[in-house]
């Protein structure tokens, strides 16, 4: 046994699912950046990124929170993401046919002037929540989540276990990159 379960049913959804026939190699999300920012475990991160350096590093060259570090390896296009930008592409496509340029040049003028966000800069805004999960033989709760009680109560908006204390309520470094709602999105 070598775990073919899981392997075979991608040899038949994953062109669809990824639009393989358009683009390659798939640029897929990690599950583990996904779901610490969407279940806002970063909410309750107290460990700095200056705590985990090497003695001789250079500390000055990594502010933030551990989250502001997904957030600009996002933007740099080394960490793909799901969402990706803070509004649906269908409707940027609109907008960019609307003024006569292409999707790209659209998309790269419009994050330049700040009109259009990186989803990650935004992950309390209603429109970057993710919506459907799909999720194929495993236990996300009970065993393979890390962290379930945060996605107990920020992905599906139930009662949840969770006994740490928010950023906000403490005195903790809060994110450069992120933007710090004082509600986090819930359910």
């Amino acid at each position: 046994y070598v775990g073919q379960e899981k392997l075979r049913p991608q040899t038949g959804w994953l062109p669809l699912a990824f639009a393989l026939d358009w683009n390659r190699p798939p640029r897929q999300m990690n599950s583990t950046s996904f779901f610490y920012n969407h279940s806002s475990q970063w909410r309750y991160e107290k460990v700095s990124a200056q705590e985990l350096l090497s003695p001789l590093a250079d500390a000055s060259k990594y502010s933030g929170h551990l989250i502001d570090f997904n957030v600009r390896a996002e933007r740099m296009g080394w960490l793909p993401s799901a969402p990706q930008l803070g509004r649906n592409p269908l409707g940027i496509k609109a907008e960019a046919d609307k003024a006569g340029l292409s999707p790209t040049e659209f998309t790269a003028q419009a994050l330049k002037s700040g009109d259009l966000r990186m989803a990650c800069e935004q992950p309390d805004s209603s429109s970057n929540h993710p919506r459907n999960l799909f999720v194929r033989r495993s236990n996300l709760l009970g065993s393979s989540g890390k962290g379930h009680e945060y996605m107990q109560k920020y992905l599906l908006g139930t009662e949840s276990g969770i006994q740490g204390e928010e950023l906000g309520a403490s005195d903790g470094i809060k994110p450069e990159e992120v933007e710090w709602q004082t509600a986090a999105i819930e359910g």
